[in-house]
């Protein structure tokens, strides 16, 4: 019994020595090369795929416990985006890894050269709470592919996900190389105290602010998926039920609005607002029925904190008289029905900070052209959304908005093209993975410069005359003729 008392309590202690003594056995895999193989690469990704396929119900189960995720999201959004990672990853890797060739100039002649993609080392993985599986795994496709060895730290948040990481993780991948530490504030701070090669995070801007300060110590550089106030512009003139269901599915049907791309606010005309609202009712309710509580087909809110904070954002005097749709609760059982909101105040709460949640604010302009300067005057969002025919406005929208990502007449959906970047810009994020986006984001592109040793120059080296000078000269402006004429001395160079 004492035995056993011990055990777990040695088990329980991951402090700054801990995770030193973990980040130098780590290192001691990477020195030995192993991660740096093409077989060692394809066996860590056919194992995360097996992964997958074997344990898809538990994985469901965990997410179920975590989120009341329904079961179709976890499948689609979760695992079939990480099953789809792998697959592109296992079939471009040959082409990822393989040197490019580089063109030399006549400066360096002759020589050849090359840029070769190399991984950065030891990195580290701190994932979020709302798709805790894709968030964890997704990024280690990307540092499995490059060649790293690493440590993932999944969201405590979700308990059941991050034990079942943590159990899936040492049976499926080479623990010699890739380790799963779970815990809290204090195990977090005790990894961001060690010196990585990269860390990559995915959350919000606080946190986010404390590992850029945690990487500095070491000049380590950070990726940081973070979030913002995704904004909707809706046009009139547009099929506005294929409009609105996409809206939804992109909202509530993605975690019940606790996702970083989730439409944060609506902006569209006063004149068009109230066919809008229609519209978004009678859709909602024939996706989620009369009594969206009751419906299986929305995940709860996380915990509790998060509730209190939604129903704060709900209830400020300035909001409380502005809902025209939803705004049912249930404590209990941490869920909020889909809530619409119209007219809203742009300096009430739910207007400053990311909603995460399933509670959308319409704000209303009276011309469409206003939004784009709206959506400019606050922080730069993750992504952005319009909703239009108009092909001038689509212009304008994508030369004048600036976001992580932008989709024209969809929601969410870009998230799932592997050849664009994904990623933020300013206070939504830095970097950007997917596809091969991820190898980069986990990849040093070193360069190499090969010469030989034959036809060295000798207006290299000193004494420094006047006709080095002028033919240094011909060699810096370029173009044969320059050069000819320093050879000869005909003229100015």
């Amino acid at each position: 019994m004492a035995g056993r008392v011990e055990e777990e309590e040695e088990k329980a202690v991951f402090d700054a020595e801990a995770a030193g003594a973990l980040v130098k056995e780590l290192r001691g895999t990477f020195s030995s090369g192993k991660t740096r193989s093409y077989e060692w690469r394809v066996s860590q990704l056919k194992s995360l795929l097996k992964l997958c396929d074997e344990n898809e119900n538990e994985i469901a189960g965990a997410l179920r416990q975590d989120l009341s995720k329904p079961e179709l999201e976890t499948i689609v959004y979760e695992v079939g985006m990480l099953k789809n990672s792998c697959r592109v990853a296992l079939k471009e890797l040959k082409h990822w890894i393989a040197p490019e060739k580089a063109k030399t100039s006549l400066t360096s002649f002759p020589s050849s050269a090359q840029i070769l993609p190399e991984p950065l080392g030891v990195v580290l993985i701190i994932s979020a709470w709302n798709y805790p599986f894709l968030l964890s795994l997704d990024p280690l496709v990307g540092a499995i592919a490059a060649g790293n060895a690493m440590v993932l730290k999944p969201s405590e948040i979700a308990p059941a996900t991050s034990s079942l990481l943590s159990k899936l993780l040492l049976k499926y991948l080479d623990s010699s190389a890739i380790r799963v530490i779970e815990g809290a504030v204090a195990e977090t701070t005790a990894l961001l105290e060690q010196k990585w090669d990269k860390i990559f995070y995915t959350g919000n801007g606080r946190v986010g602010r404390i590992v850029m300060a945690a990487a500095a110590k070491h000049l380590t550089p950070v990726l940081l998926e973070l979030g913002g106030k995704s904004p909707v512009v809706i046009d009139a003139g547009i099929n506005l039920q294929v409009a609105t269901r996409r809206i939804i599915a992109g909202k509530w049907g993605c975690n019940n609005g606790q996702a970083c791309i989730s439409p944060d606010y609506i902006i569209t005309t006063n004149d068009y607002a109230p066919k809008l609202v229609d519209t978004l009712k009678t859709e909602l309710e024939r996706f989620y029925g009369k009594t969206p509580l009751e419906s299986k087909d929305l995940s709860r809110i996380v915990n509790s904190n998060h509730f209190a904070r939604l129903t704060k954002l709900l209830d400020e005097d300035k909001v409380s008289g502005k809902i025209v749709y939803g705004g049912a609760r249930d404590k209990e059982n941490l869920k909020i029905a889909p809530t619409i909101l119209l007219d809203v105040p742009r300096d009430s709460l739910i207007m400053n900070e990311e909603i995460f949640g399933p509670l959308l604010p319409i704000i209303l302009v009276n011309k469409i052209e206003e939004s784009f300067d709206l959506i400019n005057s606050g922080t730069k969002p993750l992504a952005a959304y319009l909703f239009s025919n108009n092909k001038k406005l689509k212009e304008q929208f994508v030369m004048s908005v600036s976001a992580g990502g932008l989709l024209i007449n969809d929601t969410a959906l870009h998230l799932a093209v592997e050849t664009l970047p994904f990623g933020g810009v300013g206070e939504s994020g830095m970097g950007a993975y997917h596809g091969k986006f991820s190898f980069d984001a986990f990849t040093h592109k070193k360069a190499v410069l090969y010469r030989s040793l034959v036809g060295d120059a000798v207006i290299r080296y000193p004494p420094y005359t006047t006709g080095k000078m002028r033919l240094m000269k011909a060699l810096i402006g370029g173009g044969i003729w320059n050069i000819i004429r320093a050879l000869f001395g005909w003229g100015k160079v």
